[in-house]
């Protein structure tokens, strides 16, 4: 018999992207609640609930809202994280298009909380399709006096704000908070240098908290549980219920809602129904493409989240599952990273900007059989000159699954050497100095 798993963010409601239907299962409830309670104690209960941001840092939510300063004598603002651009996350458009007025609902909580003028919800340039439908919730919203200065009659409370709905800039970069502010006002997606932070000086200078999608559609559920008994779901240090994007070799790929700490074979083969072919699992990305990999043969004993999964090197990040068969060329895999990673640094710091390049040139040369063992190393070399080197974790996301596949899986990057050909220094060859472009090889 299949386990029963809640579903907090992704609710088995049909047509509960529309009002009526919400608000027939319990929905502004939590915000009516809310706005009954001090914004202090909104916060403590957030607290209470132990949620950790879902966008891949794992900063604890409550204490993130503390932040932002009490107060009010110029505008603060939310900023809502729906980019999605990590390969391998898919789960945002899911609450865009299934359950988007508990986003907005948790939108409203996050503002009453901490006192704010209005929420721009940043959404992936692609997404086309899900800016439309949120936008649609939103107008619908406002239509029936849930934002905006209807707000106050509809609560009977003082407080109001606004939500605006932004289509990004079709950049990863601007996944980044600071970058993402900087599209927001208008202007190219460069990450900013911290600190200041954005709950000090955020959008247009002013005091700014940014969440991601599903962390701010988990607060409705948390007031109307009461944190405490939120906290209770899933793993202790890393609570509540996470959305699972999987992907790759699986029978059933898809989003599913379950609680975190879940055994990661529990999701594969239970869950997701096994691999095709009964084969083998040679690998997986447990959380996005930036995140390192694990060995199949090491998954036996995994628990998705956080604190588990730092114990094999790796982290949740958007608990974006990808999968890899037996028969898959992990070189192959990891050019293709490396090169998203070229293609959408934003070049402003020079260690991201030239590495990731470096990166996808020499593993160019590894898949088409005219690099050396050497190549290998000189990889790893520039893993570790990108890390901790840029203004932004891009770099840092460039250069762990990199590495992490190098150190899992040397023995499939030196079986593409060709012992034919001798490495010759990039720097130097002849006594003639060269460019980085010029990485040769002498037959």
């Amino acid at each position: 018999m299949m386990t029963e798993y809640p579903r907090i963010v992704l609710p088995d409601i049909p047509d509960l992207h529309k009002i009526e239907v919400y608000k027939a299962h319990n929905g502004y409830q939590a915000a009516a609640k809310s706005l009954k309670m001090t914004p202090d104690e909104v916060i403590n209960e957030v607290k209470a609930s132990k949620l950790r941001g879902r966008g891949g840092a794992c900063f604890p939510t409550g204490l993130k809202w503390s932040f932002m300063p009490k107060s009010t004598d110029k505008p603060k603002y939310l900023a809502v994280n729906g980019d999605e651009s990590e390969p391998g996350s898919f789960k945002d458009r899911q609450i865009f298009e299934y359950n988007p007025h508990q986003l907005i609902e948790g939108i409203l909580i996050a503002g009453y909380s901490m006192n704010l003028k209005a929420a721009y919800v940043y959404i992936r340039g692609e997404y086309h399709k899900w800016v439309k439908l949120f936008q649609d919730a939103v107008d619908e919203a406002y239509a029936n006096g849930y934002v905006g200065e209807k707000m106050k009659s509809t609560f009977g409370t003082n407080y109001s704000m606004d939500i605006y709905v932004h289509k990004g800039a079709g950049a990863y970069i601007c996944g980044e908070e600071t970058s993402l502010m900087n599209s927001l006002e208008g202007d190219r997606g460069y990450p900013r240098f911290k600190p200041p932070f954005p709950a000090q000086v955020g959008l247009w200078q002013m005091p700014t908290t940014v969440n991601n999608v599903e962390t701010i559609a988990t607060i409705p559920p948390i007031m109307n549980m009461g944190g405490e008994e939120y906290a209770k779901i899933g793993a202790p240090g890393h609570p509540g219920t996470i959305l699972f994007g999987v992907s790759g070799h699986v029978n059933k790929p898809g989003v599913y809602e379950l609680p975190t700490g879940i055994p990661l074979k529990t999701l594969l083969y239970d869950i997701c129904g096994g691999i095709p072919g009964n084969k083998k699992i040679k690998a997986i990305i447990p959380g996005g493409s930036s995140m390192p990999p694990l060995r199949g043969d090491e998954i036996d004993d995994v628990l998705m989240d956080e604190e588990s999964l730092k114990k094999y090197g790796t982290h949740i990040g958007t608990a974006g599952v990808m999968v890899m068969d037996e028969d898959t060329d992990i070189v192959a895999v990891t050019l293709r990273i490396a090169h998203f990673y070229h293609h959408e640094s934003c070049g402003q710091c020079t260690p991201c900007r030239e590495g990731t390049g470096w990166m996808e040139k020499i593993l160019k040369r590894l898949v088409t059989g005219n690099g050396s063992k050497q190549d290998v190393d000189l990889l790893l070399s520039i893993c570790d000159n990108i890390e901790g080197n840029t203004i932004c974790a891009l770099g840092d996301a460039a250069a762990w699954p990199v590495r992490g596949f190098i150190q899992k899986f040397k023995d499939e990057f030196y079986a593409k050497v060709n012992d034919k050909r001798s490495f010759v220094a990039p720097n130097v060859v002849h006594g003639k100095r060269l460019t980085h472009d010029a990485l040769v090889f002498e037959v």
